[in-house]
């Protein structure tokens, strides 16, 4: 299925009233057994990626073995994918660029800076502009994901 495809079928799994579940695949061989159990479309989890490849969460994946990851999971299936790319890792337009150019439909943008907090409201506002700016008006999904419950010195799990 080409792209233009797959987001025009990622963009009818949105209904009102009807939450859109997205399982998480780490690599190629959980994406096939997600899609073969028949999910409509998969989304990516970096934590996983990073994990099944040896390295930290976080700065550890990096955007050029994300996209690298997400390219061969849609390859491999026939359904639309979903990135997660953490906070867009070194610039957010190239990465979501890539992730484009992998064949994905989608991402997730968190709003974590690091271990040091969160990015303010308007740096995060022009990050996504920038990762809507470089979709070059393809359609493309940007999720904003936030952190707050995993940043806020108040809340602990």
């Amino acid at each position: 299925m080409e792209q233009a495809q797959r987001a025009r079928a990622f963009a009818k799994l949105h209904k009102l009233g009807q939450p859109l579940l997205l399982p998480n695949a780490w690599d190629v061989a959980s994406a096939v057994a997600i899609a073969d159990a028949g999910a409509k479309a998969i989304a990516t989890t970096s934590a996983g990626m990073a994990w099944a490849l040896g390295v930290p969460d976080g700065a550890g994946l990096g955007a050029k073995r994300a996209t690298a990851v997400i390219a061969r999971i849609v390859a491999a299936i026939d359904v639309p994918v979903s990135a997660d790319i953490e906070a867009g890792y070194e610039d957010v337009a190239a990465t979501v660029t890539a992730v484009l150019q992998a064949g994905a439909v989608g991402v997730n943008i968190e709003d974590r800076r690091d271990e040091s907090g969160l990015y303010e409201p308007t740096e995060q506002a022009d990050r996504l502009a920038a990762g809507r700016a470089a979709t070059r008006g393809i359609p493309f999904w940007i999720n904003a994901r936030t952190d707050v419950f995993l940043t806020d010195p108040r809340r602990r799990c």
